[in-house]
């Protein structure tokens, strides 16, 4: 990606800060994000800053716009038309995998996944379409939005910033931190729904278990009581 990141150093201020804005917003409206991670043009963003190119407040306010708006679209997009879009993504861009895996984020974290997705580049293109799909409350998805679009524009714009001259290391380093993360995540939900399957497995032996214990008890029960209707009675 570091020929987009040279391309947009190239443009002046205005264009750096449309593009900081609509690479966000591209990246899970209209599922740009998969091929061109938004975290790029805001780390371009955060080094223009450090340059005198725009005003840091500038880049700020634009990131965070656009990454709220192009999830709150992508929401939005899931909600309507979420079904038929899925089926005609190409799997080179749209893998079932991910699919499984955004859906198994937002069935256990809830709102709690679209600020954990928002970090993850390959999620973060899916999560809010699946939100809106999922049928999850937009009251709670413009919460969750709210915060991860507000922290995660901020951090990768104030890591441009500091970075200066060394941003391409930086670039480089915060796309593979968000693919480590995406595997975190996996690993993590993969494991938690694991512990799931064996508790509710357990509790489903013992459920099956107590029946027989009671039918063993009322067994005995009836037993004693013909016992001691058979010592009651007289005899002739």
């Amino acid at each position: 990606m570091s020929w987009i990141s040279d391309h947009l150093l190239t443009l002046n201020g205005t264009l750096v800060l449309i593009a900081v804005f609509l690479l966000p917003a591209l990246e899970s409206s209209v599922f740009l994000g998969f091929v061109i991670p938004g975290e790029t043009a805001v780390v371009i963003g955060g080094v223009t800053a450090y340059n005198g190119t725009n005003p840091l407040w500038a880049v700020l306010l634009a990131s965070v716009a656009g990454a709220i708006v192009g999830d709150s679209i992508g929401y939005a997009v899931g909600n309507r038309w979420g079904d038929a879009l899925l089926t005609r993504i190409p799997h080179k861009l749209l893998k079932p995998a991910h699919i499984r895996q955004s859906k198994d984020l937002i069935a256990r974290l809830g709102g709690r996944a679209v600020f954990a997705g928002r970090f993850a580049a390959a999620l973060r293109a899916l999560v809010p379409g699946l939100c809106g799909l999922s049928d999850m409350r937009y009251r709670t998805f413009a919460v969750w939005n709210m915060l991860g679009g507000a922290v995660w524009a901020t951090a990768f714009t104030l890591i441009g910033y500091f970075a200066g001259a060394s941003w391409h290391r930086i670039e480089s380093y915060a796309n593979t931190a968000s693919w480590i993360l995406v595997g975190v995540i996996v690993v993590a939900v993969a494991g938690l729904l694991y512990l799931k399957h064996r508790s509710e497995k357990r509790a489903s032996a013992r459920f099956e278990d107590d029946p027989e214990d009671g039918t063993r008890t009322g067994a005995a029960t009836g037993a004693g009581s013909d016992a001691a209707d058979s010592v009651d009675q007289p005899t002739g």
